[in-house]
């Protein structure tokens, strides 16, 4: 009883119209029926007023909708008598509004979850720099303090307690963790972590509580930034959302011809309102505008976020594609491929001293070669000291020759017999030395993503065209990437003005360009449709795209243009479902079979049939990609062995490239 008491305070016109019926119902049965018809058309009138205000209000602002045919509806019935099949409309309508908002709210639930989320609080262990708290993140005598999410300071200690969310970014301390990062990138299984690893804010903490430190404050973390860009999409509008006004001039001439043409024919004026009252427009109205938030939705749901219905069309329409190499079609973080030893030395020596080395550098190469030397079952030693010099290299004590690993020049200088490795397209080489010897170069290549090939595949099986890519690297690594990708047009060597340049030429229109990186914002921005790789992308592509995918992963290109093209199909088919079965109603109406007040019922009916219809676009298969072979790894040598695990690292070091060939 409480929600119906709810219920009617928020819709008051639901709440109206319904005491008008019921009134009108308990004087009809005393045979008090004059004051009941009365009563009815005072109601109906004054919503007829009410109603024709708004729309000559819409009219000005140069909006012609369907709220024509709602009005003469109610202002026909009134006037050949027909009171109950007036204030049938009126519920109808005014009942409308609620059946948007309850219909809204479905389609909306998954962007609605992540609102709802949103990390308001934290468990503060002891502020960054305090001295009862140690880097490993150990304290003594401290109280846990309870503070607003947005006043974690970056390198606060943190705890974070079972079930709960992660405030802001952070770096797991505790030994192991799981956490759900479903809400994140759509992935259900929880995630396993170790010490050292990092937490985006927005995860959930698994079965035990766990101490972290705060890497960004809350306004910069990624949930938070999610959320924004959840809140622009709420407030975007979409074009296909007034889809229905695009039939509001012919639908309403038709039912009008086809009223005028029964009252002719029939010579009773009754006819025409029997006609009438099946023509008004709930489903045109509500049905496209459910049908995108369910899409949006949807899409959330599998860790896209949409800026909105209007990207949502444009992705169910796009016919050429460009996507950026890497971090995109390519993982971005090149790993160790192969180790070159100088005569006298080992590969097993050369990989263990550079790794040890590269414990203490920032350099992003750094966690590859780590990595490497760790699935080769190596123990890295312990520096008596080392420092970095940023962009070429780092230097370690290991207790004899200091150990010099970076970049060639770096290397040469200390080292004269240093040579230059010859490397194929996409390889980078990393250059070694202990004292003056040189110990050799060990060779990384960016890997090709294993779904990259699959997911080109499905799209040009799927109705685009043109697929190319834009990259700002070398022509033979681009040529080697695209071959192996199965992508034909290549524009490589390409600054940020000239990206632009070549989405703006590419045609069949609309196009979409696919990027991760800050020089990807301008591209990401002029593309008809611009989609962000945000699980390691810049803030920059993120806010310059109409599009986020929050996985590492390309296959949600593939579920956004499928999700895209179900939604503008659910939507067109609500559209003209609730055409097409009003239009057979009305000619059946013609014949006097429908009376009015039946006619007003069906309406609704019909009102239900179409929203229930277009909350289709929640629910979906997910498309299935072309078989995929395993990661290719960029420039990899056919005689060359890789390393058994492939570890992530960056491309470049303080936005210098790498010595590479030449």
């Amino acid at each position: 009883m409480q929600k119906v008491w709810s219920f009617l305070r928020q819709y008051p016109v639901v709440a109206m119209a319904l005491a008008v019926l019921i009134v009108g119902l308990v004087l009809n049965a005393s045979e008090q029926t004059a004051i009941a018809h009365a009563l009815i058309s005072a109601f109906s009138g004054a919503f007829a007023l009410w109603t024709a205000v708004g729309m000559i209000r819409d009219i000005i602002r140069g909006h012609f909708g369907l709220d024509i045919l709602a009005l003469l509806a109610i202002v026909s019935t009134l006037l050949v008598g027909e009171y109950w099949a007036s204030i049938i409309v009126v519920l109808m309508l005014s009942g409308g509004e609620a059946l948007e908002d309850y219909a809204a709210n479905r389609a909306q639930r998954e962007l609605t979850a992540l609102l709802d989320r949103t990390p308001t609080s934290a468990h503060l262990l002891a502020r960054a720099g305090e001295t009862n708290a140690d880097s490993s993140g150990d304290w003594s005598d401290t109280d846990v303090r309870d503070i607003e999410a947005e006043s974690v300071q970056v390198g606060d200690l943190l705890l974070v307690l079972p079930g709960e969310i992660v405030p802001v970014d952070c770096i797991l301390l505790s030994p192991t963790g799981s956490f759900d990062e479903s809400s994140l990138t759509g992935e259900s299984l929880p995630v396993s972590v170790v010490s050292g690893d990092e937490l985006p804010s927005g995860a959930v903490n698994g079965s035990q509580a766990v101490r972290v430190r705060a890497l960004k404050r809350s306004a910069d973390s990624q949930y938070q930034q999610i959320i924004r860009l959840v809140q622009e999409a709420e407030n975007a509008k979409a074009p296909t959302v007034r889809l229905a006004d695009r039939f509001a001039v012919p639908f309403t001439v038709v039912a009008l011809l086809i009223g005028g043409v029964a009252w002719i024919v029939s010579g009773e004026p009754v006819r025409f309102v029997e006609v009438l009252v099946l023509a008004t427009p709930c489903p045109l109205l509500i049905a496209a505008p459910v049908a995108f938030m369910g899409g949006m939705s949807r899409s959330a749901k599998n860790g896209i976020i949409v800026k909105g219905g209007a990207a949502l069309e444009q992705a169910a329409k796009v016919k050429s594609i460009a996507f950026d190499k890497t971090g995109t079609l390519t993982d971005g973080e090149p790993v160790l491929v192969e180790a070159r030893p100088e005569p006298g030395s080992s590969s097993e020596r050369l990989t263990q001293l550079a790794a040890s080395a590269e414990q203490y550098s920032s350099h992003v190469l750094a966690s590859g070669i780590r990595a490497g030397a760790t699935s080769a079952g190596l123990t890295l030693e312990n520096a008596a000291h080392a420092s970095e010099d940023t962009g070429q290299g780092v230097e370690a004590d290991f207790g004899g020759d200091p150990v010099r690993v970076g970049r060639y020049s770096y290397i040469q200088a200390v080292a004269p017999s240093a040579k230059r490795a010859q490397l194929e397209p996409g390889q980078v080489a990393v250059y070694v030395a202990e004292g003056s010897r040189y110990l050799g170069a060990l060779i990384l290549a960016d890997h090709i993503r294993d779904e990259s090939r699959a997911v080109v595949q499905w799209l040009g099986d799927h109705g685009v065209p043109e697929i190319t890519m834009v990259t700002g690297d070398s022509a033979g690594t681009a040529q080697e990437v695209a071959k192996l990708v199965g992508i034909t047009q290549v524009h490589a060597s390409m600054r940020p003005a000239d990206k632009v340049e070549v989405v703006r030429t590419l045609s069949p229109k609309p196009t979409m360009m696919v990027g991760d990186g800050v020089n990807d914002a301008p591209v990401l921005a002029a593309a008809d449709l611009g989609v962000a790789m945000g699980a390691r992308g810049s803030t920059a592509a993120g806010e310059a795209a109409d599009v986020v995918i929050l996985q590492d992963s390309l296959r949600p290109v593939v579920t956004l243009v499928a999700i895209s093209r179900d939604t503008v199909r659910v939507a067109l088919t609500s559209i003209w479902l609730g055409i097409s079965l009003s239009v057979a109603l009305m000619l059946v109406a013609t014949t006097g079979a429908i009376p009015a007040v039946v006619g007003a019922l069906l309406q609704e009916v019909l009102d239900l049939v179409a929203i229930v219809y277009s909350l289709r676009a929640l629910t979906g298969r997910a498309p299935v990609l072309p078989e995929g072979g395993s990661q290719v790894p960029v420039g990899l040598p056919s005689s060359a062995k890789r390393a058994e695990v492939e570890p992530p690292t960056g491309m470049s070091i303080s936005g210098q490239r790498p010595d590479s060939n030449g």
